[in-house]
């Protein structure tokens, strides 16, 4: 059992500024789906759209459960050390490592670097591995562009985009600390 207290986390409101931008453009898209295609093309969509989301929900609530069991068993000393705000350039390589080597989609992929950066990840590790993971994954590379591009063209791919998480993360971190020591937390 851990001697730590529970992991704070920032307080966020339930429904701000992104799910009022999303909310409006669901009912714009779906008045002029309605207006445009009639009752019978938007019922369609609608229960479309249901299935899939009673079909997500579970993979979204395990993924969670996952980061958060992550959250725990990992100690946060370690997480500190390896991709914390004073691991330096060597916690942006590991966290690149890592994003690179994580199999999953984004519903596994993001309440895990969520996890990592409650426990002690600073943003610039957390967006070095998000941007591995989508720029470097293997398991894209293997199952979708090797078959559809070919080796020349991956290798060059992959290549080009291996400063780009490194860069991220370091850009991030330096944001970051131009931020927190304009409200005087530096």
């Amino acid at each position: 059992m851990s001697s730590e207290g529970p992991i704070q986390r920032r307080p966020r409101k339930t429904f701000d500024w992104s799910s009022a931008t999303l909310a409006v453009a669901v009912v714009v898209a779906a008045a002029v789906v309605f207006w445009r295609d009639g009752q019978a093309r938007f019922l369609e969509i609608l229960i479309s759209d249901l299935l899939l989301f009673v079909d997500i929900l579970p993979k979204v609530l395990a993924a969670c459960l996952i980061a958060a069991f992550v959250a725990v068993l990992m100690p946060r000393e370690v997480v500190l050390r390896w991709v914390g705000a004073e691991s330096g350039l060597m916690g942006i390589l590991i966290a690149t490592l890592a994003g690179s080597i994580c199999p999953g989609g984004p519903i596994t992929i993001f309440p895990i670097a969520a996890a990592f950066v409650a426990i002690g990840a600073d943003t610039g590790a957390a967006i070095a591995f998000i941007t591995s993971w989508t720029l470097l994954g293997y398991a894209r590379i293997l199952v979708w562009e090797l078959p559809f591009f070919g080796g020349e063209f991956v290798i060059w791919r992959t290549i080009i985009s291996l400063p780009l998480p490194i860069v991220a993360g370091l850009l991030a971190r330096f944001i970051v600390g131009l931020s927190s020591r304009g409200k005087g937390g530096g």
